[in-house]
């Protein structure tokens, strides 16, 4: 089973994003665990996407939160007991696996802001890659259900 969503990259769309994502898994009888581990990390990718993509840059180069719009594609693949999350954007090059993890030793008020969702992303889902590729950002995560 292979669906595809296409949305422009808003806070308003995360509903509908979300809401995507709950019923292909639910046609897939995964189980609350797993489906809830999932929708978490659809929902850090996808509000990043739509803060970070697209818009304006400040004067260090970095991106200004909801500067802009732009369109993102999640293309969901159930097979064999794995369903596949892919995120595509034509926003700004940005790997979120070369942001360090943080240090979660230290308490919240000593580590640096940022970061946490993705780690969380990380250590929830089974394998996360991404790429640049014909100008566009793709995340693709996997996780066993």
């Amino acid at each position: 089973m292979k669906k595809t969503f296409e949305c422009e990259a808003t806070i308003e769309n995360l509903e509908k994003v979300m809401g995507f994502v709950e019923e292909a898994l639910e046609s897939q009888q995964c189980d609350m665990a797993r489906l809830m581990q999932i929708t978490l990390a659809v929902e850090e990718i996808y509000v990043n996407i739509a803060h970070y993509a697209y818009g304006k840059l400040d004067e260090g180069g970095r991106p200004i939160p909801d500067t802009g719009t732009g369109p993102m594609e999640l293309d969901l693949e159930a097979d064999k007991g794995q369903v596949y999350l892919t995120f595509k954007d034509k926003g700004f090059p940005y790997n979120p696996l070369e942001k360090e993890d943080p240090d979660t030793t230290l308490s919240a008020e000593e580590r640096e802001i940022g970061g946490i969702g993705i780690f969380m992303v990380k250590k929830s889902m089974d394998e996360i890659s991404y790429d640049y590729k014909d100008g566009k950002n793709i995340l693709t995560m996997m996780k066993h259900i």
